[in-house]
């Protein structure tokens, strides 16, 4: 709301910067800030987040563009995927890679409310995730949780616990504002300190980002995209990356989902040659089904 001041004051307060006009009468008091110095003093340089992207179930080895990767404290991880295509797959894969940072999860389909009380407790189906993800230690020495799960499916940044690694699975905002997305990004970032934040959006099929566009892009460092790659697999594309260390931003790969939480056969695949990504090549004056990539118009590299 704005504040009212006698003439000679505001006069004053205007020109020392202490004040904005907002409208005929009305002001604003301007939050004071001070000066951060760089140098000239002891500064300490904090090597990347010891961040661990998910594995191969079947080779046992990080999934190929991880070594590229540089994720910092603060960074903000985004998965953006169709429905049902492996979002919570590698979500969770996260979650169990970085379990001994004490993860926190926030999930739309993670809790349940037991009947009209205030108590929650984990779906089945969450349950059985974390049951066929038997490599990973759940729980600690007097089995209590290496994680902390929240039923939390709205206002996000108020429930995100600073320094640690929140993993947020899905945002749902309605349609006619996913422009929001980068105002709940920018508060979720403010309030995870040191943390990571992977927060997991839902992307259309026709589109080549997640819902929201280019505002989901705004304060992410490291975009994560998923599609429909065949009936049995999925695709991965790598988006906006803020710091890595080798040529990634771009690249693609399939890989297939096995009991909804292993990740199996990850590769990298690249454009056919034969049909140049369409799917479909050139036979006399016709257009045939392209076998070289089986009409996905890709290919293992």
């Amino acid at each position: 709301m704005g504040l009212r001041y006698n003439a000679i004051g505001r006069i004053r307060l205007i020109k020392e910067k202490r004040l904005k006009r907002l409208g005929r009468g009305v002001y604003k008091q301007i939050k004071p800030i001070k000066r951060v110095k760089v140098f000239g003093q002891e500064r300490e340089r904090r090597l990347p987040f010891d961040f661990k992207f998910p594995r191969d179930f079947n080779t046992g080895m990080p999934l190929d563009f991880s070594e590229h990767v540089v994720i910092r404290e603060g960074d903000l991880v985004e998965i953006g995927g169709q429905s049902n295509w492996g979002k919570t797959c590698l979500a969770l894969n996260i979650c169990g890679e970085n379990i001994d940072h004490l993860p926190i999860l926030m999930g739309n389909e993670y809790t349940t409310r037991v009947g009209d009380t205030d108590v929650y407790e984990p779906t089945p189906r969450f349950l059985n995730r974390l049951d066929s993800m038997d490599w990973v230690e759940w729980v600690n020495g007097t089995g209590e949780d290496k994680f902390t799960l929240l039923p939390v499916k709205e206002d996000y940044a108020e429930h995100i616990v600073k320094d640690r690694i929140n993993i947020v699975d899905w945002i749902n905002l309605e349609g006619g504002r996913l422009y929001e997305i980068s105002r709940v990004m920018d508060d979720i970032k403010a309030e995870v300190g040191r943390g990571i934040p992977i927060l997991v959006l839902q992307k259309d099929a026709s589109s080549d980002a997640p819902r929201g566009k280019s505002f989901a892009k705004d304060f992410t460092d490291c975009e994560l995209l998923i599609d429909k790659f065949t009936e049995t697999e999925s695709m991965l594309t790598i988006g906006k990356v803020k710091e890595y260390t080798g040529y990634i931003i771009g690249r693609k790969y399939a890989f297939g989902i096995f009991q909804g939480v292993k990740i199996t056969n990850f590769r990298e695949i690249v454009k056919c040659n034969i049909c140049y990504g369409k799917g479909w090549k050139k036979s006399g004056n016709t257009s045939i089904p392209c076998d070289d990539c089986r009409r996905t118009g890709y290919v293992d590299k």
